[in-house]
């Protein structure tokens, strides 16, 4: 009829049962349900009716006693009639006369193949809203979490997939929230025709976000280019069609939605043989992907060959999408964290394998003290507080006197034992105001700070003390093994290179003055001029 005709004029309209109804698009559509069609003997009957493209959705329950009583919602203003799940409900008001048809009048609908009207007890329709917003509700939050989530891994790893994998979660989000009507609460001036249009741009778009993100996540050179392009053409060209088929009001809205669904199957398809033939080439990432993808392709051709539309407490495909959407979303998700994690304990294995080479390479293998590398790595910071704080600093040089011999006579395992036991011996000066090593060869190092004059003498000469008694009688029998050691004691402190120099000067005057003997030479600035020299010798 004619938009004009008032909702009173119902009785006397004639209903045909046979045919599809047509030209409505721009004036009313009146669908009418009498008792014995309902399926419901009890009179306390609610009708749910999903969302869609009109203007204008009267409801008349109409009674034995002639009795009529109209319910309505308009375009932008679903009063208290919305419901969570994209439904609206109206109640047949109890009254004493019985109910003998339940009448819906649609102004200016977009199709009628896109109406799905349910009449339940009102107990049950209750129920089913309360369970679709609970469901709804989960599914909603769920996806926020994976649109934070990926979108932090983004950020994290550099990886342009994963930005991808969160702006198509966060259209699902936003696509899930405008279709089940959330949205009202907050502002109800969406409600109908500008909702669903917003649904079907963002269910385009997010098709064409999840194959871009499917195709950016496998390396190039896992399939051939031309399926990749194939893909992603396909999906572009969903999300591009999402613009004028959300804008359209008439009756061309049908065929061009199942023209797109082909374009779709044609995507989903050419998607999937993408990733399985990386899969097939050892991509992981396909592997997940193919994963996430498998229950929405599933639920896709279950809801193609079933109905469904007045199952899941009236949610229908609509329902079963956002759930499968959800699937995805998690499973990427977590899928993108277990190969982080295998990542980062490589990673991990890498840094402790390169620290441990670090360490070696600052360690003598034989004796395990520190080499020169590790010696001058741990002079630097004493040195440095030697400086701040204005503190004496000595180096001492210990050289094994006659070592050659020792090798020559014993072989050079026998050497290598007595160098063992004296580093031994000098690790236990090692400390926080001492650092000790081996320097090369025979040549052993310590550095001190804090310690000058006599008592720095006599630590020397405990030193060369302590290594002479060692014992090495299984090694070399009775010979006693020897140092001779050359300290330089500076104030303030100077660099490495010049002390060791004037350490080694010393250390050579020991060695020319008869070996087993400490010789310290003292200076009283970093030009090197000597201040003083004590020698301690030992028969």
């Amino acid at each position: 009829t004619a938009v004009a005709v008032p909702d009173h004029d119902l009785p006397a309209l004639g209903f045909s049962c046979s045919g599809s109804p047509a030209g409505y698009q721009q004036q009313s559509l009146w669908l009418r349900a009498s008792h014995d069609r309902l399926g419901k003997r009890d009179d306390d009957v609610a009708l749910m009716v999903h969302q869609s493209r009109f203007d204008r959705l009267a409801v008349a329950f109409s009674y034995a006693d002639g009795a009529t009583r109209w319910q309505q919602v308009r375009s932008g203003d679903y009063a208290s009639y919305w419901r969570a799940g994209g439904q609206i409900l109206f109640e047949a008001p109890e009254r004493s006369a019985p109910l003998t048809a339940v009448t819906m009048r649609f102004d200016r609908l977009s199709g009628h193949q896109f109406v799905h009207a349910r009449i339940v007890p009102k107990a049950e329709a209750g129920m089913q809203s309360a369970g679709m917003a609970a469901a709804v509700g989960a599914a909603l939050t769920l996806l926020l979490v994976s649109c934070i989530y990926s979108l932090s891994l983004a950020f994290a790893v550099r990886r342009q997939y994963l930005a991808w994998q969160a702006a198509w979660s966060g259209t699902m989000l936003l696509w899930g929230t405008l279709w089940s009507q959330v949205h009202l609460a907050l502002v109800p001036g969406l409600a109908g025709t500008v909702t669903t249009q917003i649904c079907t741009f963002l269910s385009c778009l997010a098709i064409a976000l999840a194959t871009i993100s499917a195709a950016t996540a496998v390396d190039r050179g896992r399939a051939p280019t031309w399926l990749r392009t194939a893909a992603l053409i396909c999906g572009l060209g969903v999300g591009i069609a999402g613009i004028p088929l959300a804008l359209i009001r008439d009756d061309s809205l049908g065929p061009l939605a199942d023209a797109l669904g082909l374009v779709v199957i044609a995507d989903l398809l050419a998607v999937t043989a993408y990733l399985g033939w990386s899969w097939r080439r050892g991509s992981v990432e396909a592997r997940d992907f193919l994963a996430a993808w498998g229950l929405p392709m599933a639920m896709l051709a279950f809801i193609h060959i079933v109905d469904v539309e007045d199952g899941f407490w009236g949610g229908g495909s609509k329902l079963a999408v956002l759930a499968a959407a959800t699937w995805q979303a998690l499973w990427l998700a977590a899928a993108a964290t277990r190969r982080l994690g295998h990542l980062r304990i490589e990673r991990d294995h890498a840094r402790s394998a390169e620290a441990q080479a670090q360490q070696l390479a600052r360690r003598d293998p034989l004796t395990g003290l520190p080499n020169r590398r590790g010696f001058v790595d741990g002079v630097t910071p004493l040195l440095e507080r030697a400086r701040a704080d204005n503190l004496p600093a000595a180096l001492l040089l210990v050289d094994i006197d006659r070592f050659k011999s020792i090798n020559d006579i014993y072989g050079h395992d026998a050497g290598d034992v007595v160098l063992c036991g004296i580093a031994r011996r000098i690790g236990r000066w090692e400390g926080p105001m001492c650092t000790v090593a081996r320097l090369g060869g025979e040549e052993f190092g310590l550095l001190t700070i804090g310690m000058e004059g006599i008592i720095l003498g006599r630590f020397a000469e405990s030193i060369r003390r302590g290594i002479a008694a060692c014992d090495h009688s299984e090694t070399v029998g009775d010979r006693v093994v020897t140092a001779s050691v050359g300290v330089a004691e500076v104030r303030p402190a100077c660099d490495f290179q010049r002390l060791y120099r004037l350490a080694d000067e010393a250390l050579y005057d020991a060695k020319r003055g008869g070996r087993n003997k400490v010789v310290v030479q003292r200076h009283e600035d970093q030009s090197g001029r000597v201040r003083d020299r004590e020698a301690a010798i030992s028969n």
